[in-house]
């Protein structure tokens, strides 16, 4: 599968920067910054998933809840706003969980470099001081790699999340292609994007699901594309 080979990685252009790998079991991140950052990267994913192995083993319900759980104050930070941003969304806290561990890992790593784009499993977030296009990759439909959304360097840091029912192995109730969402926080955009994906059984379901999806509080724009059909909403600037 094209998803496997990660040929989607290359739908960023990404203006010199230096590119490298990170991965550690399920984790894997894609990194483009101006100067090799892998040791930090890679001692702060070790951190962020040790946080969450711990939390999971004690409290094995965070992995398995398909539904919010309760706020839980003596949590690690990654866990406790996975919880936050997921209620936020109606949705399980690991529906959030790629777009946290390249969130986290980004702020460890932003005062680094003046550029960052951490790509992890299709969720992205970056800091760039040069305008990027994003291409939205949605598996089989004649519209994937078709549409580049313009990222402005004043609207960053930020997160650009796809959940999509026929690419990858994320759990979705939908049958969307691609439902990419952007927002300030890739945690809420992970966990966003996979609610509105849910909710997308067909392309009747592209304009419903935009209008409940730019209502969650912190999105900021929203593309839906099913087979032939695309849609999109808010904040959302193509090329």
């Amino acid at each position: 599968m094209k998803y496997e080979e990660r040929t989607y990685r290359s739908l960023i252009n990404k203006n010199n920067l230096l590119s490298y790998n990170i991965k550690i079991s399920e984790s894997d991140l894609f990194i483009s910054s101006d100067t090799n950052l892998s040791e930090q990267a890679k001692k702060s994913l070790i951190i962020h998933r040790n946080s969450l192995e711990r939390y999971i083993k004690i409290n094995p319900q965070f992995r398995a809840s398909l539904v919010p759980l309760p706020e839980d104050d003596l949590a690690p930070p990654i866990v406790r706003d996975m919880i936050r941003k997921a209620k936020i969304c109606g949705v399980g806290p690991m529906a959030s969980v790629a777009g946290a561990v390249a969130e986290f890992v980004g702020h460890d790593l932003i005062d680094s470099t003046e550029s960052l784009i951490i790509e992890n499993g299709g969720d992205i977030f970056l800091k760039v001081i040069h305008q990027v296009t994003v291409g939205i990759y949605a598996g089989e439909s004649t519209l994937s790699y078709k549409f580049n959304v313009i990222v402005k360097p004043e609207d960053t840091p930020l997160g650009i999340c796809t959940s999509s029912a026929t690419v990858g192995p994320s759990l979705s109730f939908g049958k969307a292609d691609a439902v990419c969402v952007i927002s300030r926080s890739a945690t809420l955009a992970d966990a966003a994007a996979s609610a509105i994906g849910n909710r997308v059984k067909n392309a009747k379901d592209i304009k419903p699901s935009l209008d409940y999806g730019i209502e969650i509080p912190g999105v900021l724009g929203i593309i839906i594309i099913v087979g032939n059909d695309m849609g999109a909403i808010g904040d959302v600037e193509f090329v």
